[in-house]
């Protein structure tokens, strides 16, 4: 048999270059080459300014929004040579990854820059590894919340010149108003700047849009200390009664064994609790959180707000209703409406192989039904009592709260009548 000529890929459709302030005088021969080669210049309308006349593509800058129109622009392109131009590295929080989405990696070319993270820690001297990086372009600026803690390092991507205002008015609202902040500017140009103080006392005029905000977390005397695990304390979180408290919660939350990029069901939300601390363990954790009483679900959504994780999703409506519109979870909690009928099979019937539910009840008819249920499908069954030390007289005794019974399984298999 006449052996066959290998068959070559066809060559990427997009190049992306990064490309700092310093612009032109940055670049590597390498990238100036395909830049002067492009028949079309895709980029922010001050990135295309920094190009010479030597670049003779016809310049096309982003539309806003930018991430919907990324398909139908390369589409209007599809047959020229391409060339788009990036902020420092087009693959951290950059255009690179919505281009990889569009195209596939494989008709993608990447040069990249240094990024504004890399250039930061190089000016402050502080080592790239052990700094923690938020990102509000595009984002809320809640986001910031869950990274604070005493002593971490982060660096803020900001949106634009009025984040190290809106950061400065974080910190404080937080309790981290002692906090040390440097604003650095047009990082690796001629106009590169530097400015500092405290989130106390932050009166810095809004400077360069092109910015990023080095926090370094200090708390204030007698602000609250959240930590990272679940089990934050009660006082965390605006609620009328309805809370999963401090020790139950950090059980619950222990058994959901929340892994990156999963997805939480939270039914029966009461004060969000749960679904809030499962999306704290990772920035990457999702969670959707069922609240059948509007106001509960409005107050939920200010907790996930003043918790760092404003991506929490709340759906106000009825379980099992309103769950078959929902994207399959990895894990399901039930924290309330167990007695409603259907709702437990819906659960288990929505989960996929290996997929975990956990329901808690204080009463004893939801105690019989979860009862029936871990006989039917195994798991556990578990009994949760929690008591506190009270003044008694003069004396100290212990008060129990009500206990908890908690009913958690790991699906197997398909059961019957599943068709998610």
């Amino acid at each position: 048999m006449t052996p066959q000529p290998p068959e070559h890929a066809p060559p990427p459709a997009v190049t992306v270059v990064g490309i700092g302030a310093d612009g032109w005088a940055g670049l590597p021969e390498a990238a100036r080459a395909e830049l002067a080669a492009a028949q079309v210049l895709i980029g922010a309308g001050r990135q295309l300014d920094l190009l010479p006349p030597r670049c003779a593509g016809t310049r096309v800058p982003w539309p806003s929004p930018l991430r919907p129109a990324v398909p139908g622009l390369l589409a209007a392109h599809e047959g020229s040579r391409i060339a788009v131009l990036a902020s420092g590295d087009p693959m951290f929080y950059g255009i690179g990854r919505a281009l990889t989405e569009v195209l596939g990696p494989d008709r993608l070319h990447v040069l990249p820059h240094p990024s504004s993270v890399s250039y930061a820690c190089a000016r402050i001297g502080w080592p790239l590894e052990d700094t923690e990086v938020v990102t509000l372009v595009g984002r809320p600026a809640a986001r910031l919340a869950a990274a604070l803690h005493e002593g971490r390092r982060i660096l803020v991507l900001s949106a634009d010149a009025t984040t190290p205002a809106t950061v400065a008015a974080l910190l404080r609202d937080h309790g981290f108003g002692p906090s040390r902040m440097r604003v650095l500017e047009q990082l690796g140009g001629e106009d590169e700047a530097c400015a500092e103080g405290t989130a106390d006392g932050w009166d810095h005029p809004a400077g360069d849009p092109l910015n990023v905000v080095a926090v370094e977390c200090r708390t204030a005397p007698g602000a609250l200390r959240l930590g990272a695990v679940p089990g934050l304390p009660d006082e965390a979180y605006a609620h009328d009664g309805q809370l999963t408290k401090r020790h139950i919660r950090a059980v619950t939350l222990g058994v959901l064994a929340p892994a990156p990029g999963e997805l939480l069901w939270d039914i029966g939300g009461g004060s969000g609790s749960i679904a809030i601390e499962w999306m704290r363990v990772h920035p990457s954790c999702r969670a959707v959180t069922v609240e059948r009483d509007p106001v509960r679900a409005a107050r939920i959504a200010e907790n996930a707000d003043r918790l760092g994780v404003p991506g929490l999703r709340v759906v106000t409506g009825r379980a099992p209703d309103c769950l078959d519109r929902l994207p399959t979870p990895d894990a399901v909690f039930i924290g309330g409406g167990l007695t409603a009928p259907g709702l437990l099979d819906t659960c288990l019937a929505a989960l996929p192989p290996g997929g975990r539910l956990v329901a808690n009840t204080v009463t004893l008819e939801s105690e019989a039904l979860l009862a029936a249920r871990h006989k039917e499908h195994g798991g556990e069954l578990t009994r949760l009592a929690v008591s506190h030390a009270v003044p008694v007289g003069t004396f100290t005794g212990w008060r129990q709260a009500m206990p908890v019974t908690q009913w958690s399984v790991r699906k197997a298999t398909q059961l019957p009548g599943d068709d998610r």
